[in-house]
């Protein structure tokens, strides 16, 4: 049985696929449906023509862009008008949306900018596109940029930011006697979108950072601060009629060698080559759009050597394995559709794939997520109460298939499954769970997971590591709650893991514990020219204890921050 189970996950996975991908009449129906909205949509122009990003717009189509001004300051101010105007341009042509900005400012001279890194303009001035694309307030696509061209761009979704994804698109910003400009040139490849010929409605918010003596944050609609939801209220834009992602097909070979030397005396022998000690491997990366939303990615043998490197970490008097972000463009498609409260997938532990292929999309309110993997080296993860560690494997191949699908329930909640499963000689982890979010009203919000696995190790790896020789069956459960309003934030966090729980796709470190945490925040928020910004002030407690009930840790925190004017902060 063990053997067949990644071609039973493969199945589903396409079956589950069969239900978002019906017919295109269906999608049409589906796409008039969801454009009922509450906020009458702004039509954008489909225009002809190509920009040149030089951070002036003065392509002639930029006179029929849908042009909108960012009349709120939302932070600190609570939907007051901003101390400086803001426009922004929007239009579209078949395969891309192109982005304009007019950021005015009586002194330019004031502007912060620097040339940096990308996704790292905190601090900068900088405007800002934010996409709802499948128009069901719930994820977004952001793009920013600062006044030097530099970019930043994310995912956001109740699982948690993006962070990792890094989209393919165009920027260039400058500085002028009135302010700055800046041009956005986004591919629709780089998105994901319905699958329909028919005009569509996207959620959207435009956003300027001016910061100065505070931090004024500036967006196109007023916020509801007792409202958790920030897109239900975002404005409404119609149109992207015959937009196409192209063939958005992707091949990507590579050709690595490797030779070995050493020498025949130290320290003054020759070098000389190694018997074997040379590889000469070919490799391959495909990326096919199926449709604007359904993705299939593909790679034999690939080779990641051009992804950067991992940042420095001290592993010295560390209790638990240290994590790492994921860098590898296989991985990083659809990312954010895999995570879940606790972190039972990451693809991290997966080191030096020989293959694998991945399926990822929406179609409607259906979202998948399917890849399936073979390692060359098995990193295990052993956990505990009190601290874990980590062994590789060399030349002990495994199959890691995992299988992720959620569903949209009403207007922001979703429900969703999660199936891992990953095999080697002798070796298996078997894991499913379901997972929930709930928003109930505008200020409360309830977040579950319930999980189980099955691990079995081979016994001479049980022996050497202090392992169970028997079938290991473990549970997990996570509930959360919280209360979200424009002063008082409070919530509940309980979870409970046992012993024998294991999720080796996963970075779970910790096991055998009950945990449970309580908070609450108060917000005060000071209006222009007081003394301050925004003052918070909060307490939580938590406990910890084994299965036994023995004390792990207890905890119990104050907190109070302060923000005002000249940027000044106390913590």
């Amino acid at each position: 049985m063990p053997k067949y189970s990644s071609i039973l996950i493969f199945i589903l996975a396409i079956f589950l696929c069969g239900i978002g991908t019906y017919p295109v009449h269906a999608q049409n129906q589906a796409a008039k449906s969801n454009a009922k909205v509450t906020k009458v949509p702004t039509r954008i122009p489909k225009v002809s023509g190509k920009i040149q990003l030089n951070g002036v717009l003065d392509e002639p189509f930029w006179k029929d862009a849908m042009v909108m001004e960012l009349n709120y300051e939302v932070r600190p101010g609570e939907n007051i008008k901003p101390p400086v105007k803001t426009e922004v341009l929007l239009a579209y042509t078949q395969t891309r949306l192109y982005v304009g900005f007019r950021a005015y400012d009586p002194d330019p001279s004031a502007i912060r900018t620097r040339i940096t890194d990308r996704d790292n303009i905190w601090g900068n001035d900088y405007v800002a596109i934010i996409l709802d694309t499948f128009n069901d307030e719930r994820r977004t696509y952001d793009f920013f940029c600062n006044p030097n061209g530099v970019q930043m761009d994310f995912i956001e979704s109740p699982e948690g930011g993006g962070d990792e994804w890094d989209g393919i698109w165009d920027s260039c910003g400058k500085i002028t006697s009135e302010g700055y400009v800046v041009e956005m040139s986004i591919p629709f490849t780089t998105i994901r979108f319905k699958h329909t010929i028919e005009e569509q409605v996207w959620g959207f918010d435009a956003v300027r950072s001016y910061p100065r003596s505070v931090i004024h944050h500036i967006g196109v609609f007023p916020r509801n601060r007792n409202n958790n939801c920030l897109m239900c209220q975002a404005e409404k834009m119609i149109g992207f009629a015959g937009a196409k992602p192209g063939k958005n097909l992707e091949f990507d070979p590579t050709l690595s060698a490797v030779v070995t030397k050493e020498k025949t005396d130290f320290p003054d022998g020759e070098m000389v080559r190694v018997k074997d000690g040379h590889t000469l491997q070919p490799g391959l990366t495909v990326k096919w759009g199926i449709t604007s939303s359904l993705i299939f990615n593909g790679a034999i043998n690939p080779d990641f050597s051009n992804v950067e490197a991992d940042v420095a970490q001290l592993d010295i008097n560390t209790q638990f394995t240290l994590s790492y972000l994921e860098k590898r463009p296989f991985f990083l498609e659809g990312a954010n559709l895999f995570k879940t409260l606790y972190r039972v997938i990451y693809t991290r532990a997966l080191s030096d794939p020989d293959w694998g292929v991945k399926l990822t999309g929406k179609e409607g309110k259906h979202s998948i997520g399917f890849f399936s993997v073979r390692d060359h080296i098995t990193n295990i993860l052993f956990p505990g109460v009190f601290g874990s560690r980590r062994i590789s494997i060399a030349d002990e191949k495994n199959m890691g298939t995992v299988l992720r699908y959620r569903m949209d329930v009403g207007k922001t909640s979703t429900i969703g499954a999660v199936v891992t499963d990953r095999e080697g000689d002798n070796y298996y982890n078997r894991m499913i769970g379901i997972d929930g979010d709930y928003k109930f009203t505008r200020k409360d919000r309830f977040r579950f997971q319930a999980l189980g696995s099955l691990t079995k190790y081979p016994e001479a790896l049980a022996k050497k590591y202090g392992q169970p020789l028997y079938t290991l069956k473990g549970t997990a459960l996570y509930a959360y709650y919280i209360h979200d309003t424009r002063e008082l934030d409070y919530y509940i966090d309980l979870q409970q893991i046992t012993s024998d729980f294991r999720a080796d796709l996963g970075f779970i470190t910790q096991t055998g514990y009950r945990k449970g945490t309580l908070g609450s925040v108060y917000t005060w928020w000071g209006k222009r020219g007081h003394w301050f910004s925004v003052i918070t002030a909060g307490a939580s407690l938590s406990y910890q204890d084994d299965k036994h009930g023995n004390l792990v840790a207890k905890n119990a925190n104050l907190v109070l921050n302060y923000s005002g004017p000249l940027q000044s902060y106390f913590n």
